[in-house]
């Protein structure tokens, strides 16, 4: 008779907040193969705990892994200070719902090139030319809409400060190492440099 005590078993919330990452995240590593899974009569998911630990305890995450947990984050930062009356930046108060919504589609484009960028080891990817026309359309946008080019940089940095923030909050919650949230700061400030430039280059365009 075995005096093994029965395994204790996570629901998906649970598991993907132990190891700091979305549940769609760990979802999709469940899918793929790469977490064992247990599914309940119910169709529910179920992670026996010490395999949980045992993935926390792969330090650190692939890179892939690591713009899911930064994508999560920004973007739920975001959204909850766009939603707030009291954080929201002034610029985006003045504008119209179909502004706003222009502009939002812009700010996904640019989180979609900085975590495909993250992911890439290349210095001088395609992605910066990417970068570089998502700030000709904030230009294009915020001169639309009246804007002047100080407000169109505060619109450029209000989405990369949502970033920068989540990817420091990085080390503790997805076991990241130094190096690597250095790297990773870098290579946001980056893409973030070559929109503001962009930006700026396309009001000037117009003078």
């Amino acid at each position: 008779m075995s005096d093994k005590e029965p395994p204790t078993y996570l629901s998906l919330s649970a598991a993907s907040q132990l190891l700091g990452v979305h549940a769609s995240t760990l979802r999709r590593w469940a899918d793929e193969g790469a977490v064992p899974v247990y599914i309940t009569p119910g169709g529910h998911r179920r992670f026996a705990r010490a395999d949980i630990l045992a993935l926390a305890a792969r330090r650190p995450l692939p890179a892939q892994s690591l713009s899911s947990v930064l994508a999560s984050k920004a973007l739920a930062q975001t959204r909850s200070e766009l939603a707030n009356p009291s954080t929201a930046p002034a610029w985006m108060m003045a504008m119209s719902e179909h502004e706003r919504l222009a502009w939002r589609r812009v700010g996904q484009q640019l989180m979609g090139v900085v975590l495909r960028y993250v992911s890439s080891h290349d210095e001088h990817s395609p992605l910066l030319e990417e970068a570089r026309a998502i700030g000709r359309n904030y230009a294009r946008l915020a001169r639309a809409a009246g804007l002047p080019l100080t407000d169109a940089i505060a619109a450029a940095l209000f989405f990369r400060d949502s970033l920068v923030e989540a990817a420091m909050d990085l080390p503790e919650e997805a076991h990241v190492r130094p190096a690597e949230s250095a790297r990773l700061l870098r290579r946001i400030s980056r893409v973030a440099n070559e929109v503001q430039l962009a930006v700026v280059a396309g009001y000037e365009a117009e003078e």
